[in-house]
């Protein structure tokens, strides 16, 4: 399964837009590693500036449905996203099967 999400952060001058994404960043990738079926983790930060752009986006990949709704719940992820409050003010989420390729 593959989960992602997009967030704008808050903050009224770059600088605090800047701090703001900053530690979406380090906080999710503090999650590396701590997630049972969490396969993957990259956290990417917008460089295009475009109006309809979302601040950070976050791509995971799950072993299973089970391991994606485990990570809902996991207390590592709660942490984090209590630590966060305030800090994302725009979600958007898409979770979606990830095909198993073949081997040439």
């Amino acid at each position: 399964m593959c989960h992602i999400v997009m967030w704008d952060v808050a903050g009224t001058t770059p600088e605090q837009r800047a701090r703001a994404i900053a530690t979406v960043q380090r906080e999710f990738e503090g999650l590396r590693g701590r997630i049972p079926g969490m396969t993957s983790l990259e956290i990417g930060v917008d460089t295009s500036r475009i109006s309809y752009a979302c601040d950070v986006v976050l791509v995971t990949q799950f072993e299973s449905v089970d391991a994606l709704e485990a990570y809902a719940t996991h207390p590592a992820h709660l942490e984090v996203r209590d630590r966060l409050e305030g800090l994302r003010i725009g979600r958007h989420q898409v979770d979606y099967p990830v095909a198993q390729r073949k081997a040439d």
